[in-house]
């Protein structure tokens, strides 16, 4: 019986070894074990390799609190998980707030594979930025692990011709190991003014077992949400720089916590709509 992790790959291009971990030999390793260590291997990867984007991105979002736009974020099916993580968050920005798409955020619909049909449907993308908040001199964050389904395609293209600035969080093989299901043939990629390579491998399944006939262990949140929580540190640490106190949220159930929060969300209430009924 053999197991192997997926989607760790070293710089020279060469999969590591099967069970091996900083070049050394691991005996008798679990599936859970492996599953870190994959999880491990992805995350030293986004860190390394997208520095440069993610500083970027932290910049775009302290440009955009700075001169007064606001922040949304967006993602279908368990690609929202990620997006869900920046609203509301204690240790997070509370201008960022969560553009709802019905039907497609989460799993919540039934039947769930509803969800995943609407990401299909040409024009649902426009409809939604027509009836929101989002206007020009905003920025908006879009997840989406494949980035090929229309939905996330036409809401980074419909966005950016309304004047939003985009950063997109996508899996970069996509674009060259699948087809695109947009009519113009692109991807997410495509149409961001920052993308964030998730380094996630076709199929999101980092472990496999000759026992077993399909891959499993899916690490997409986890790389994800670290991608998304590291730009907005850097955004934090960048407002901070040029004199700005950020936006932060506090912990309720920290003492005084409420407090805090209370102060923020009326200082920035025009530019929050999490609250709004």
């Amino acid at each position: 019986m053999s197991e192997r992790p997926r989607g760790e790959e070293p710089r020279g291009g060469e999969r590591q070894a099967e069970g091996r971990q900083g070049g050394r030999p691991r005996q008798g390793s679990t599936p859970a074990e492996r599953f870190f260590d994959a999880a491990i291997g992805l995350l030293r990867r986004a860190r390394d390799e997208e520095a440069e984007p993610i500083a970027a991105a932290g910049s775009l979002i302290a440009d955009t609190v700075a001169s007064g736009g606001r922040l949304f974020a967006f993602g279908a099916g368990h690609s929202s998980l990620a997006a869900q993580d920046l609203v509301y968050r204690a240790g997070g920005l509370a201008l960022m707030n969560l553009l709802v798409v019905p039907g497609v955020v989460g799993v919540d619909v039934m039947p769930a594979t509803l969800g995943s049909a609407l990401e299909r449907i040409d024009g649902l993308a426009s409809a939604v930025l027509d009836s929101s908040p989002v206007r020009s001199g905003d920025l908006l964050v879009i997840v989406s692990l494949s980035g090929r389904n229309p939905l996330p395609v036409e809401m980074a293209m419909n966005a950016r011709a309304l004047g939003v600035k985009v950063i997109g969080v996508t899996s970069v093989a996509y674009a060259s190991e699948t087809k695109s299901r947009h009519s113009s043939g692109t991807y997410l990629k495509e149409h961001c003014d920052i993308v964030l390579d998730s380094k996630i491998a076709v199929g999101d399944a980092e472990l496999s077992l000759d026992t077993i006939p399909a891959p499993f262990a899916p690490a997409s949140t986890v790389v994800t949400t670290a991608l998304l929580q590291a730009v907005m540190a850097t955004a934090a640490a960048a407002l901070a720089d040029r004199g700005i106190e950020p936006p932060l949220l506090r912990s309720g159930n920290v003492d005084g916590g409420h407090e805090w929060n209370g102060r923020v969300l009326r200082e920035y209430g025009d530019r929050i709509f999490y609250r709004q009924q």
